[in-house]
């Protein structure tokens, strides 16, 4: 677990609880901040419900996903998916959007009140236009001033869906056998945002 999971929790949810505030989250103390004194239910995965009219699988083209943030994935390495977050919605197109990588799904009760979360691994775009060769929008996951990762607890109904992305090899050196696809979000420092992965994506990723 992270260590710093527990402040993350309670900075979440004072979001939730208020806001209005002009105060942000990061900036209260922490004696300030509300308490979660119940239990906290641990989820593997999520499913992402969205109606994709260009991809006639379903009733009027409704699409379902599983999301997934585990250890061991079919008694394997661990699988922790990436996502779109849906953070601007008055943006079309992939501007709209931010990256995550998800670690940890999970739940738990305030006042009466469930709130079904994930905590994130936020990732940034490189530049402020799609790579010149490839066409693709290039991401990089983002860490703190002491090397830590960025990470934050979003509302479930925040994620829109997976997102695909590709490691963005820059050296001319030869890749290392033993990498395998479970291995490369952790060891490629950026990644192509893949929008052809299918129509839905092409639509929703847009320049």
């Amino acid at each position: 677990m992270q260590p710093q999971f527990p402040m993350l929790v309670r900075r979440f949810l004072y979001n939730q609880l208020y806001p209005d505030s002009t105060i942000p989250s990061r900036l209260v103390l922490p004696e300030s901040l509300p308490i979660i004194d119940g239990r906290i239910e641990v989820f593997n995965s999520a499913i992402a419900t969205f109606r994709a009219p260009s991809d006639i699988s379903g009733i009027t083209g409704m699409r379902r996903e599983h999301i997934r943030a585990m250890s061991s994935w079919r008694n394997g390495p661990a699988r922790y998916d990436t996502v779109l977050i849906n953070s601007h919605s008055d943006i079309e197109g992939i501007r709209g959007f931010e990256f995550a990588r998800v670690l940890l799904f999970f739940a738990f009760h305030h006042q009466e009140r469930h709130y079904p979360c994930a905590l994130v691994h936020w990732f940034s775009f490189v530049g402020v236009e799609p790579d010149e060769d490839t066409g693709f929008w290039t991401v990089e996951p983002d860490f703190t001033d002491d090397g830590s990762p960025h990470l934050a607890i979003v509302h479930i109904d925040s994620i829109y869906r997976a997102v695909h992305l590709l490691a963005a090899h820059q050296d001319a050196q030869f890749l290392d056998r033993r990498l395998t696809m479970h291995s490369t979000l952790d060891e490629f420092k950026s990644f192509y945002v893949n929008k052809y992965v299918d129509h839905h994506a092409f639509d929703s990723l847009r320049q």
